[in-house]
């Protein structure tokens, strides 16, 4: 059963670089056909498809944040990770890695505040 979990801070300042790593146990990020993608939700809106990493190392990105988003991963760690640059307010939201084949990590809340 493949599981996911999401670290990184909870709180980045405007115009910085949002970080966070799914860590991935149970299965291999380089499992055949399988897409690792990250997902959020603002609060009191709906989920936002970001982007994600397949099997191969290729990378998919959402056109609205695709000139901010990058996601890579370190296969010897089983992990990998999302940055989103030149934060803002409205990149306030609960993160999500998602496998959706397999599972969803629980969701790390990310607060962009002064």
């Amino acid at each position: 059963h493949v599981q996911l979990q999401e670290s990184g801070p909870g709180l980045v300042k405007p115009s910085q670089t949002l970080s966070l790593t799914c860590t991935v146990s149970g299965g291999s990020l380089t499992t055949d056909n399988y897409y690792w993608h990250w997902i959020r939700q603002p609060p009191g809106k709906g989920l936002e498809w970001i982007g994600y990493i397949t099997y191969s190392g290729s990378t998919g990105y959402s056109s609205s944040l695709k000139s901010r988003t990058s996601i890579s991963r370190d296969t010897s760690k089983n992990q990998f990770t999302l940055q989103l640059s030149s934060v803002t307010p409205e990149d306030t939201a609960v993160y999500y890695c998602v496998n959706l084949k397999e599972s969803w990590g629980q969701g790390t809340g990310v607060t962009v505040s002064s």
